[in-house]
C-alpha cells in the first residue's frame, strides 16, 4: 500500500478488512491532474499485485466508483466518488460557518485563506477563499499539501495531544528519514509558536516563493481538529506582515470558529 498510509493493518486487528482497505487504496491512488490510470499504474502506486488490482478495478467499475475508457484502457474516478465527497462536505458544519469569515479576511488582506484537516501525512483543503487581487498557488477544495513543512500542517500537528503527534512524527521520519531532522525542527518550533502566540509560520519551507501563517482550530468539544492558513507570494507577504498583522488576525478567526474562543492547551515537544 502507499508509503504514507498511517492506518495500515498491524496483523493483529481481527476486525480489519484487508479487501476493503485495498479497494480504498485504489481510489486514493488517483491524484489531481491524472488523465487516467491503467492497472499497471495503479499497481505501481499502491504496491499491490497486478492481478489483485485488476479484480479491484473491475469491482469498483461495476459499483460506479471508477469509469473505464475502452479506447485507452485507462480508469478514472467515477461519479459515486463525487457523491461521497459531496456528502462529506455538505455535512461539515464548520466549513459553512468558516466560509463568510474567511472570505471577509481574504478580501481585507488580499490573500488566500484556507481551511483544512489531516489526511494521512497531508493536509486536505476543505475550503479556500481569495481576495480579488490575490496572487498565490491555485489550491482549491480537495488539494493536498504536506503536513510537515507547511504552516497549516504544522499548526495542526502542534494542536494534537503529544502522543498523537509523536505517532505521526514517527511516520514522517520513516517516510523521509534524510530530511527528518530539519522537518522536526520546524514542527518543534511550531509547537512553541502555537503555545506562545497562537500561530506559526512557513517561510519558503514548502515552496520557495510562498510565505504562509497557520493557526489550529479545535471544535468546542475537542472532537476534531482543523487548521487555517493565510498564504501568498513571499514578495507580498513579508515575515513582519505575517507576524504583526496576518497571524493575530488568523488566530482571531480561529477563536471565532471555536464559538467562544476558549482556546486550548498545547503540550510542548520534548527537546
Amino acid at each position: 500500500m502507499s508509503q504514507d498510509n498511517v492506518l495500515t493493518e498491524d496483523g493483529k486487528d481481527r476486525q480489519f478488512v484487508t479487501a476493503l482497505a485495498r479497494g480504498l487504496e485504489i481510489l486514493r491512488a488517483f491524484q489531481p491532474g491524472d488523465g487516467g490510470l491503467g492497472n499497471q499504474d495503479l499497481a505501481e502506486r499502491t504496491k499491490l499485485p497486478k492481478p489483485t488490482v485488476s479484480r479491484l478495478t473491475h469491482t469498483l467499475r461495476t459499483l460506479g466508483y471508477l469509469t473505464f475508457d475502452e479506447s485507452t484502457g485507462l480508469y478514472q474516478l467515477g461519479p459515486s466518488v463525487l457523491s461521497l465527497g459531496y456528502s462529506f462536505l455538505a455535512n461539515l458544519d464548520i466549513r459553512a460557518r468558516a466560509r463568510p469569515l474567511m472570505q471577509e479576511m481574504a478580501n481585507d488582506v488580499d490573500a488566500a485563506i484556507s481551511l483544512g484537516t489531516r489526511d494521512r501525512l497531508t493536509m486536505l483543503y476543505l475550503e479556500t477563499c481569495r481576495g480579488d487581487g490575490a496572487l498565490t498557488l491555485r489550491l482549491d477544495v480537495g488539494s493536498r499539501i504536506p503536513i510537515a513543512e507547511t504552516a497549516m500542517g504544522r499548526a495542526f500537528l502542534a494542536a494534537l495531544p503529544e502522543d498523537e503527534r509523536d505517532y505521526l512524527m514517527d511516520h514522517i521520519r520513516r517516510k523521509d528519514p534524510d530530511r527528518f531532522p530539519k522537518l522536526k525542527d520546524g514542527i518543534d518550533q511550531a509547537v512553541e509558536d502555537i503555545v506562545t502566540r497562537g500561530f506559526t509560520l512557513s517561510l519558503a519551507d514548502w515552496h520557495k516563493d510562498v510565505h504562509a501563517v497557520g493557526a489550529p482550530v479545535l471544535l468546542p468539544d475537542r472532537s476534531a481538529i482543523f487548521a487555517l492558513n493565510c498564504g501568498g507570494p513571499r514578495f507580498l507577504l513579508s515575515k513582519e506582515l505575517l507576524e504583526e498583522e496576518l497571524g493575530p488576525r488568523l488566530v482571531h478567526l480561529a477563536e471565532t470558529l471555536t464559538m467562544g474562543g476558549q482556546g486550548f492547551h498545547v503540550v510542548a515537544a520534548n527537546p
